[in-house]
């Protein structure tokens, strides 16, 4: 579980051995099964979450019952309600398993210890939050100013195993184009490898 995490890290940051132990005490692990709940909306996230195997979503429920899509977390990535992480307020979305996965989690206090305890992983989550900002700015420019065929070509780039992995349904979702679109232009694009 820790191989992919520390090969995670050491792509942003170099790590001594007695580092990667004393980050180990920092993690617990922890395994949910397809469907089940890491962070409920409305209550707190306790956790900020490594994916090390496995598929999350995290995602808010309109009055209709239909969800809408904020992130997917493959293996490699992270995932919270970071606003409900570092302030304690209720989380603005729910984050469930897609597949059985296995995690490595952190709390916010664990989270203050191991920045202060070992210095260069200050420096990752940094680099990590830096990235993450960027990220969101991309995706929201693109949802203001991308045709539907832009951002599928944009996924299908850069996360082509998410097509493969997760429901069309949600995948229009977080792309914010209906299933029939999203049907559409997948039909499009393999008729056009042809």
């Amino acid at each position: 579980m820790y191989d992919i995490f520390f090969k995670h890290l050491e792509k942003k940051i170099p790590l001594k051995e007695s580092e990667k132990e004393l980050i180990k005490t920092f993690f617990l692990p922890k395994k949910l099964k397809k469907r089940q709940f890491l962070v409920v909306e409305g209550h707190h996230c306790t956790y900020m979450t490594f994916v090390s195997k496995g598929l999350l979503k995290a995602y808010n429920v309109d009055e209709k019952g239909n969800e809408h899509i904020n992130q997917f977390a493959p293996e490699g990535w992270w995932t919270s309600d970071m606003n409900s992480f570092f302030s304690g307020e209720v989380s603005f979305y729910s984050i469930d398993a897609m597949e059985d996965s296995d995690l490595l989690v952190i709390t916010s206090k664990d989270f203050e210890n191991l920045t202060l305890q070992i210095p260069i992983m200050d420096r990752y989550f940094r680099l990590l939050f830096q990235n993450s900002l960027i990220t969101k700015e991309r995706r929201l420019i693109s949802s203001n100013t991308h045709n539907a065929e832009e951002k599928y070509q944009h996924i299908l780039k850069n996360n082509p195993d998410l097509i493969k992995r997760v429901p069309q349904n949600l995948l229009a979702s977080y792309l914010g184009l209906s299933a029939e679109t999203l049907s559409r232009l997948k039909k499009n694009v393999n008729l056009g490898e042809k």
